[in-house]
């Protein structure tokens, strides 16, 4: 792939609650640690899939530093804009799941190493030759996080890049003022929108608005492609044709055996953002990516179901959309 992809957020370990509705104040067990982080899977299955990309973010000097690090390194990201703290710990997250779609969190983000990234940890040397920046929602924390974004987003669309945005809305994160008043000017400069079904609501304008009519509205902020994802019921595209005519693609997703969906969907972005930018077609990138979304959901742990480009293909031959 001719493309080199940067992403900036949140690196960090994660524990995941044994027992299917185990309570956070109640004594249980959890396994882990997993290396985690939203930016940080995205990051890990574009390097799975063969692409160039950097990623910027903060640990602290310790095992669970040293831990994501190793992992990042080992799936082939580049890891140079990755900052060892002194002063500070790497983040972490509990995890307990509600049920198979539904989960609670507790994040040590913002005091910790990855809650301190700002905007002299972005190296423009890295950046010199990245034509894309992936945006998490999640990873807009603080306004020093925003900036640390803002300057990397400054550059690459400087120099003629293009940007994606996935809003990745955690409740628990949703009384950040920062995070709220951050997305506005992201999807300023977004060429690229990726949004969960139930995120779709968020962005609209009344309470009485269409999908349809959200989607529109987006569209007169400048943004070119839109998806809502939809786990096992596939993905929707909306965007403009050569002749400025508006068109929508569906393509279905895939049945799987769902364990763990934590890093599911960053799994679809990073696949259908790496294809696209490599010139498939929007159904074959929309294909591979709930391809690799459905192969993520099938494994335990936030990293452990990125997949490459040959496990992909080979899962779409074995397996049929769910509506066929």
């Amino acid at each position: 792939m001719n493309v080199k992809i940067c992403t900036i957020g949140e690196l960090l370990v994660e524990f995941i609650a044994k027992e299917p509705n185990q309570r956070f104040d109640e004594i249980g067990e959890f396994t882990g640690p997993h290396p985690s982080g939203a930016p940080a899977i995205f990051a890990a299955q574009v390097a799975k899939l063969g692409g160039a990309v950097v990623f910027f973010s903060c640990v602290g000097r310790d095992v669970f530093g040293k831990m994501c690090i190793d992992r990042l390194k080992q799936d082939g990201v580049i890891i140079d804009g990755i900052t060892i703290h002194n002063k500070a710990i790497t983040g972490s997250t509990f995890v307990v799941n509600k049920n198979i779609s539904e989960k609670d969190f507790i994040f040590n983000i913002p005091n910790s190493a990855c809650g301190l990234i700002s905007f002299h940890h972005i190296n423009e040397n890295l950046l010199n030759d990245c034509n894309h920046l992936h945006v998490m929602g999640s990873s807009l924390y603080s306004f020093r996080a925003i900036d640390a974004m803002r300057k990397a987003l400054d550059i690459i669309k400087s120099n003629g890049g293009t940007i994606s945005f996935d809003p990745n809305l955690h409740k628990e994160m949703l009384d950040i003022p920062e995070m709220g008043q951050s997305f506005d000017y992201i999807l300023e400069y977004a060429d690229i929108f990726l949004l969960s079904k139930c995120e779709v609501r968020y962005f609209a304008n009344n309470n009485d608005e269409s999908e349809k009519e959200t989607i529109l509205s987006l569209f007169k902020k400048g943004i070119k492609h839109i998806v809502i994802k939809n786990g096992a019921q596939g993905a929707n595209y909306y965007g403009y044709d050569e002749q400025n005519n508006f068109k929508i693609i569906h393509v279905d997703g895939f049945l799987s055996d769902i364990v763990d969906c934590s890093g599911a969907t960053y799994c679809f972005d990073a696949t259908f953002v790496s294809l696209m930018l490599a010139g498939f077609s929007i159904e074959k990138a929309l294909e591979y990516a709930n391809a690799s979304c459905a192969l993520a959901a099938a494994k335990k742990g936030p990293m452990e179901g990125i997949s490459s480009f040959i496990e992909i293909e080979t899962f779409i031959s074995k397996n049929i959309p769910r509506s066929v």
